[in-house]
């Protein structure tokens, strides 16, 4: 389509908002163009249609639409504005809560290890002396998770669209789940090592798997508010599996079970019996869905970006993937993802045993003072993903920001002023560190490019930018307790890397971000007015292939 800017946004919306027969008449297909500022345009146009209607294929003005596909756009406008809305909040209950738990159950089981770490503290029963493990020993079990993870998140995500969402991502919850009750079993750190390597090997695929099957129902523009509700309970992880450590720690002992066995027991099995009821509720894709009118489905397929994955496309398109690791976006947003890691992931992994070390040793202070982060994390994944939704600012700038507020608490703990200035920190460094992810992905997807190379791209940015999972806890080792100056001195330098990184990309994919932010207004406008917009972001050339997005 043609390169919009917020100018020519703001033009088009004041002129259409005042309808005049001079300004904007529909010919007698019910098609309207409006004349936008011919600067840096291709096509000096954007085309709107009424809603409620078919888009007519002899329309007229296929040819002045870049890249546009008469069999994907005609059902483009069958449903009005209400109708829309109606339809978004029904698919939004089938599938936002059941991938919601699905990241909180993930979250849990996969950092559990760090509140195991602290459970019955003193006594013969810390997983410490049970197992015979050093606290640098113990680092390892982090890394030795992220190892497979790493190297099995792209692979896996290459299967979905063959074997079907709700069987995939339920095979994943379940062997997971196996794998964190055969926690319980484990007698010496050599099988807590193969524990968690088993761990991150079956957990591989389920986070940008549930991300790719978003994008086969929701635009790019509207996955915002979508990880808004995915991480807000997603990050409640931090509080549940804290109540969790401290009620199992309190019965230690029972039934010949210490209580880093019990919470892994448990929590296996609630992982198991979700697993299994995902299967039976998760719908896979649009045309699938026995709850949709034929109407409905072709709608949704017909409103999502030309460059959006599609169920009708084939499983396996080898040439996809070799065009996704020639496009220089991936390789920016992973170096984005492993920066960023690096840089904060350890903070995370540690913060049980940071406060900890702070002098509250206790079981239950530890965590209480660990739930402060989970509500400040959601308190500011709500305001900024709604402000983000809004579109009016440039995306890039909320993950920016973060990051520089990251760097400011990363400058209070590497000087350590005050135990209470370092606590506050802490809190605030962790909160938007975590709240950073849901900012980057819309941002992510909207230069990702159908089925296979979707899947591959996705998969790919969230496994080897994960890097920060094997190699963070290890920049937080025990000679650098208790202020850990070493280790936040490092992290500083890694996150200031990922500014630089988050900007490099903001200036590769202007672009793009800047046309879905315009063209998204245009739609909010247009739908109040009755209308639709036929024209989308075009991320490709003509020949087929990605292009850098400038």
């Amino acid at each position: 389509m043609p390169s919009l800017t917020e100018k020519d946004a703001i033009g088009t919306t004041a002129n259409n908002g005042n309808k005049s027969s001079s300004s904007i008449e529909y010919d007698s297909k019910g098609v309207v163009t409006t004349a936008l500022e011919p600067s840096h345009l291709d096509n000096s146009h954007l085309h709107y249609v009424k809603r409620g209607q078919e888009v007519s294929d002899d329309a007229g003005f296929t040819d002045s639409i870049i890249g546009y596909r008469a069999e994907q756009m005609r059902a483009r406008s069958l449903l009005t504005y209400e109708e829309e809305k109606k339809l978004l909040r029904r698919i939004d209950w089938h599938i936002m809560p059941l991938c919601a738990i699905a990241f909180l159950l993930k979250n849990i089981d996969s950092t559990n290890v760090s509140n195991a770490r602290i459970m019955n503290t003193g006594s013969p029963r810390n997983i410490l002396k049970q197992l015979g493990m050093s606290s640098n020993e113990f680092n390892f079990v982090s890394t030795i998770y992220y190892i497979p993870y790493i190297i099995a998140e792209a692979p896996s995500n290459l299967f979905i669209k063959r074997m079907l969402p709700s069987r995939w991502l339920s095979r994943i919850i379940v062997s997971w789940g196996v794998v964190m009750a055969c926690h319980a079993a484990v007698k010496n750190k050599e099988g807590l090592y193969a524990a968690r390597f088993f761990l991150g090997l079956a957990e591989a695929g389920l986070f940008p798997g549930v991300i790719l099957q978003l994008c086969y129902w929701y635009r790019p523009d509207e996955m915002s508010r979508r990880l808004l509700y995915f991480y807000i309970l997603g990050n409640f992880s931090t509080v549940i599996s804290g109540v969790l450590a401290y009620a199992f720690d309190g019965v230690s002992g029972n039934g010949g079970l210490s209580g880093w066995q019990w919470l892994f027991l448990v929590e296996g099995l609630i992982t198991i019996i979700f697993g299994v009821i995902l299967y039976f509720l998760l719908p896979d894709f649009p045309p699938t869905a026995r709850w949709l009118t034929e109407k409905e489905k072709a709608f949704i397929q017909a409103r999502l970006p030309k460059n959006a994955p599609r169920e009708a496309e084939s499983n396996f398109n080898f040439r996809e993937i070799i065009i996704q690791l020639k496009d220089f976006k991936m390789w920016l947003f992973t170096l984005c993802w492993a920066t960023f890691t690096v840089g904060t992931s350890g903070l995370t992994f540690y913060q049980p045993t940071v406060v900890a070390n702070l002098g509250f040793t206790s079981i239950s202070k530890s965590q209480l003072l660990n739930i402060p982060t989970a509500f400040l994390t959601v308190g500011i994944i709500a305001i900024f993903g709604l402000w983000a939704d809004t579109a009016r600012l440039p995306r890039p700038l909320f993950p920016l920001f973060f990051l520089i507020i990251i760097m400011a608490c990363y400058s209070v703990l590497y000087t350590f002023p005050n135990t209470g200035g370092v606590y506050a920190a802490t809190i605030i460094a962790s909160a938007f560190a975590s709240s950073w992810y849901p900012m980057m992905w819309p941002w992510r997807v909207q230069t990702t490019s159908r089925a296979t190379g979707s899947a591959f791209s996705i998969g790919f940015v969230n496994s080897y930018g994960q890097i920060g999972g094997a190699l963070g806890p290890q920049i937080f080792r025990s000679q650098y307790a208790p202020h850990y100056t070493v280790s936040f001195a490092v992290a500083m330098a890694l996150v200031g890397a990922a500014i630089l990184f988050n900007l490099g990309t903001w200036w590769v994919t202007r672009r793009t971000e800047r046309e879905t932010r315009v063209l998204k207004l245009e739609r909010i406008e247009a739908g109040r007015r009755g209308e639709t917009v036929l024209e989308d972001v075009e991320i490709e050339e003509k020949r087929g292939l990605v292009k850098g997005g400038v």
